[in-house]
């Protein structure tokens, strides 16, 4: 059984199957830190799950809008024409929370909160807290993790290392 696990700590994703780390990437979380609250800017903590994969066959850079591709390719004459966006690009898994009160329902609802996994220009630093709430990655490993996972793959984000990696 195939599951993702998240370090905040290490700023890492891990991919396990049978308790055994296949692969890792190196990712970006919330510059503010983790939480759970609407409108907070925060990664959330505990059980998601993989609600809904958007974007298989688009092109690499291709930007979304509102979990749309816009038909745009990201490049830096897009970068400089729109200096302020939050880029979401090549891939997104739009993330659901699995634990009532904590992740799931009324303030904290991971979905409504539109938290996703996504791809994001690759002059952006991983391994450092800069996102708003998202968890970011570059092109090339959001498509790569995108290909290997399903809806309804589970990822644990917490605060803490992966025992297994």
């Amino acid at each position: 059984m195939i599951q993702l696990h998240l370090s905040i700590t290490k700023q890492q994703l891990s991919l396990l199957e049978n308790n055994q780390c296949l692969y890792q990437w190196s990712v970006s979380t919330a510059l503010k830190g983790t939480g759970c609250t609407k409108d907070s800017e925060k990664t959330p903590l505990g059980i998601h799950q993989i609600k809904l994969k958007i974007g298989q066959h688009c092109p690499i850079n291709s930007v979304f809008v509102a979990r749309r591709p816009t038909g745009e390719i990201y490049d830096s004459a897009l970068a400089a024409k729109y200096p302020n966006r939050d880029w979401v690009l090549s891939r997104i898994l739009w993330l659901s929370g699995c634990q009532s009160r904590i992740n799931r329902g009324q303030s904290v609802d991971t979905l409504a909160r539109y938290i996703y996994i996504h791809g994001t220009p690759d002059t952006e630093p991983m391994g450092i807290p800069k996102s708003h709430g998202c968890i970011r990655m570059k092109n090339q490993d959001i498509i790569q993790l995108f290909d290997l996972v399903e809806n309804n793959t589970k990822i644990m984000i917490e605060d803490k290392p992966c025992l297994l990696s």
